[in-house]
């Protein structure tokens, strides 16, 4: 057996149907007396609930969450933190609002209390990232990994087909490196195996029935695990090429992740074969590369194929490839800068990986 250092993430993880119910006497165990709650302002209404939730542990709302945590809005809650006085984030949404939340808890080691509403699984892993002057810096720290979790499943009935696709492949993009990643070990590959499985499988049935509550569950569980495995074992390739498209060229997030996935797989293909092995096994296409399964289950879910539809233009192909290529991340291949422009010229055009 392969020699590995595994370490538990320190995280309360509360799931099930009313979970969101526990909301106030979760907050009570983080000591909070003054919660900042944190949202986009499309869940300005749900998050007025929480703070209701809380009663008198509730500090205020702050309902300017944005894509990629640019900087400026960082520092625009932090006053709004110190104003309220806050002693802890409640953060309600999908990956903008928990990655405003990381963003301000590195500054003020203020607790996180997440109540995710897709299927990103970021609220699982001390990953953060902050966009400033068309750049995303991401790094690692302890402080930003919330304390506790709440999943409950009825808060994601009403998320439209689209963006339970696109945040649910971005999941399974982190349980897929984990499996090639340099820290990598057998108990995080248990977990990225099944959360692709699970992620898979819910997402199937979503599309037939948007509202079936098993599959919300189904896809909020594989979403808990794909998060768990990005969190012990890191990034590579792929979310580096997603964080470099997302940053500097606007892209939306998951549906970015979607798309690039299947491409950077393929790119891996040859140096991570027993990762790949596993990941056409979770897909339930033993026999099919695991790229190319991908790309059929992305087209099955009517997930967004193709850069040029989602905004990028072909003229900053160049550009990307440079910025991706100059700081990469660890990746089990060797970064070419020539292969990764093939790549996204692959990925721009909705072209199936090669």
């Amino acid at each position: 057996m392969q020699e590995f250092v595994y370490t538990a993430q320190s995280v309360r993880v509360v799931f099930g149907v009313d979970a969101w119910s526990r909301l106030n006497a979760e907050a009570g165990l983080l000591g909070a007396g003054k919660a900042l709650v944190l949202c986009t302002p499309r869940q300005r209404a749900l998050a007025q609930r929480a703070l209701d939730a809380l009663a008198q542990r509730g500090a205020g709302i702050y309902d300017k969450a944005a894509m990629h945590v640019p900087l400026a809005t960082v520092q625009d809650a932090g006053i709004a933190a110190r104003q309220m006085e806050a002693d802890c984030i409640v953060a309600i949404g999908g990956g903008s609002t928990i990655g405003l939340a990381k963003a301000l808890a590195l500054e003020s080691a203020l607790p996180i209390l997440a109540v995710p509403t897709t299927y990103s699984g970021s609220e699982m892993t001390s990953i953060y990232g902050v966009t400033e002057d068309g750049q995303k810096k991401t790094g690692k720290d302890d402080r930003v990994l919330p304390r506790t979790v709440i999943y409950d499943p009825a808060l994601t009935l009403k998320l439209p087909l689209g963006i339970s696709v696109a945040s649910g492949l971005n999941a399974m993009a982190h349980a897929a490196e984990g499996l090639y990643a340099r820290d990598g070990n057998p108990v995080l590959a248990l977990m990225a195996e099944e959360g692709i499985r699970a992620m898979a499988g819910g997402l199937r049935r979503l599309t037939r029935r948007g509202d079936d509550a098993g599959a919300r569950s189904e896809s909020l569980y594989g979403a808990w695990l794909c998060g768990t495995v990005l969190g012990g074992a890191g990034m590579a390739l792929h979310h580096k090429l997603c964080h470099t498209l997302g940053g500097s060229f606007d892209l939306p997030h998951a549906q970015t992740h979607s798309v690039v996935l299947p491409h950077a797989m393929a790119y891996n293909a040859a140096a991570a074969s027993p990762a790949m092995q596993r990941i056409s096994r979770a897909l339930d296409r033993p026999g099919l590369p695991a790229a190319e399964a991908l790309h059929d289950l992305a087209q099955e879910l009517g997930a967004p194929l193709a850069l040029r539809d989602i905004g990028m233009r072909e003229t900053d192909l160049d550009r990307a490839a440079d910025i991706a290529s100059s700081k990469p991340y660890w990746n089990p291949r060797p970064i070419d800068r020539d292969g990764i422009r093939a790549l996204l010229q692959r990925a721009f055009e909705g072209a199936r990986p090669a």
